[in-house]
């Protein structure tokens, strides 16, 4: 691979806008926005103030709404738009992206029908190369701000791995990585429904212990289903896993857990959807780990809670009361 890569990242939200403005420290960096006006602030202001108001980015990184021309030029192709558009940008940028560029993928969820992850869908329209994901506890806002955070590039080729890593290790931000892209992508994705459970639970006004349980039990669950898919339970012990969680759980940050406080509070899921223009993963992925579920012979109480608040209308009360009645078993099976 070429010493100096060309980094071209898909998607300028605030995880997109947050990996692009790292790899332009390190790499020449052209970030692909939908909307022109969005691109032309990030190249004349050097901010993106829909996403994240109040920050500077990097006066290196550049931005296009031409998605040809971000990924004709690229090394390294990142994706960075929400899942349920995933498959539609990918598929639009393939024509223009040479054979050897490796995709990494940002999205933490699985396609709605196929119930892919990301990963999988790289290799389905652009095949034969490398292909990975960059997760962990990241919180946008706090890392363009500077302040210290760690992540893995989930990827199977560790040549490749290693080249990406240099890309994106920037100042306190430290890249670590990890050749289960499988748990990689399940621990990103599950995670979002434990942090609306846990914001249930803010809302609602829960003690410490009662989230702390829900965490703990929300790992547990989102490991036995990783583990049934293919995944290394210590994977979900590490940044992938637990730190992603963590993060997503405590910060008032996360969309996904602020998303749960509103439902803890009363409000519905349409009015609240209603006020965001950010993507909560978390709504589409309840709905999605219940097919997998069952697909895989996993019991996962926390998810069906979360579950059925979401798309059958039970109340923040109605999930709570489900989750501390569930009859307690030894702690390895439990759920």
């Amino acid at each position: 691979m070429p010493h100096e890569l060309r980094v071209a990242v898909i998607g300028a939200g605030s995880w997109g806008t947050t990996v692009a403005n790292l790899a332009s420290r390190n790499a020449p960096t052209l970030l692909w926005a939908r909307r022109p006006e969005v691109a032309d602030e990030i190249n004349d202001e050097h901010t993106n103030s829909r996403y994240l108001p109040d920050l500077r980015l990097h006066r290196r990184l550049h931005a296009t709404s031409d998605l040809a021309e971000a990924a004709s030029s690229a090394d390294v192709i990142v994706m960075g738009v929400p899942t349920h558009g995933f498959r539609e940008i990918l598929a639009e940028a393939a024509p223009h992206v040479r054979p050897w560029v490796p995709v990494l993928s940002l999205s933490k969820g699985f396609e709605q029908g196929s119930l892919l992850r990301m990963t999988q869908i790289v290799g389905e329209v652009l095949p034969d190369r490398p292909v990975g994901t960059l997760t962990g506890p990241n919180i946008a806002r706090e890392i363009v701000a500077g302040q210290a955070a760690a992540a893995v590039v989930g990827m199977e080729q560790p040549e490749v791995a290693a080249s990406l890593q240099k890309v994106f290790a920037s100042g306190l931000f430290r890249v670590y990585t990890n050749d289960d892209v499988i748990g990689c992508e399940v621990g990103g994705a599950l995670k979002n429904v434990i942090a609306i459970a846990t914001g249930v639970g803010e809302g609602l006004g829960v003690g410490d212990n009662t989230r702390a349980m829900v965490l703990t039990r929300g790992l547990a669950e989102l490991t036995r289903l990783g583990v049934a898919m293919g995944g290394r339970a210590e994977t979900f012990a590490g940044l992938a896993g637990m730190g992603d969680l963590v993060a997503t759980c405590m910060s008032p940050h996360s969309r996904n857990r602020t998303l749960g406080e509103r439902l803890g509070r009363g409000e519905t899921l349409e009015d609240i959807m209603g006020t965001t223009h950010q993507v909560a993963e978390g709504v589409k992925t309840a709905r999605l780990v219940m097919d997998l579920a069952e697909q895989y012979g996993v019991d996962m109480p926390i998810h069906s809670e979360i579950h059925g608040m979401i798309h059958h209308g039970r109340s923040g009360m109605e999930a709570y009361r489900g989750l501390v009645t569930v009859a307690p078993r030894t702690e390895a099976d439990a759920g």
